[in-house]
């Protein structure tokens, strides 16, 4: 089970890394006329030919969807170092015959 702190750092993690993607181009080849930006879902696009007024446009439910995905992957890199971390076997304690040796 994940902890509280790994909860949060897995939320800030998902939302800095989709906003990072925010300046990856994922536009589809043979695509004209607007420039998209986010992945796995574009959610910021850029109209090339002929914007009206802003040439941007966000997609809400297209960056909520690629938020809740990069949480999902950060939060099961996370829990299964937890686990790699709490599987690790324990050095093996020197029994006190060892000790008297030294």
């Amino acid at each position: 089970m994940m902890s509280y702190k790994s909860g949060i750092v897995s939320v800030v993690g998902g939302i800095v890394v989709t906003l990072i993607t925010g300046v990856i181009s994922s536009t589809p080849a043979g695509l004209v006329g607007a420039t998209w930006y986010g992945y796995p879902t574009a959610w910021l696009y850029k109209l090339v030919i002929a914007p009206q007024y802003n040439p941007w446009h966000l997609n809400i439910a297209s960056l909520l969807i690629d938020a809740v995905f990069w949480i999902a992957i950060i939060a099961f890199i996370i829990s299964i170092s937890e686990k790699g971390a709490s599987a690790a076997p324990a050095a093996p304690a020197r029994s006190a015959r060892a000790r008297r040796r030294r």
